[in-house]
């Protein structure tokens, strides 16, 4: 099963297929920006190879990186929601491989099948209730006071 199908196996095989079709394959190297928090959302990837990392602009410091993401990851899920801008950044750690999705040819597919579109409404509502978790306890072991995480 390639990544791509791997990812995008919470949706039925049909819609899965139709997703998959609007893919092409792009690649950045280490270091590379692939967007900045604020900017439009007007694409997301599947990462194949390599790890991006998910950070959050914090003023007077460094971006605080909140999760990286490795193979068979979706990067980016601010595309589905207007008004279509960036809440976090991404940065390629390592060189990455992945499929690129334009906005808003997904978008569209969606809107002209209801059903695909709930199924991928699903599937990065799932991918954001992770990346909000995520982005919690990274912030409280930066910022929160000594034994504020999440119980263990």
């Amino acid at each position: 099963m390639s990544v791509l199908t791997s990812i995008l196996s919470g949706l039925p095989t049909e819609h899965r297929t139709r997703v998959a079709d609007l893919a092409h394959e792009v690649s950045f190297p280490a270091q590379a920006r692939l967007f900045n928090e604020g900017q439009h959302a007007d694409r997301f990837w599947v990462v194949r190879f390599g790890t991006v990392a998910l950070d959050l602009h914090v003023p007077g410091r460094s971006p605080a990186v909140i999760e990286t993401l490795g193979p068979g990851r979706l990067v980016g899920w601010s595309w589905l929601f207007a008004p279509y801008v960036w809440q976090l950044g991404a940065t390629a750690l390592r060189p990455v491989g992945a499929a690129e999705f334009d906005a808003a040819a997904v978008r569209e597919l969606c809107r002209s099948e209801p059903e695909l579109g709930a199924a991928v409404g699903l599937w990065v509502a799932q991918v954001l209730a992770h990346r909000l978790h995520s982005t919690r306890i990274r912030l409280l072991d930066l910022y929160g006071p000594a034994g504020s995480g999440p119980p263990r």
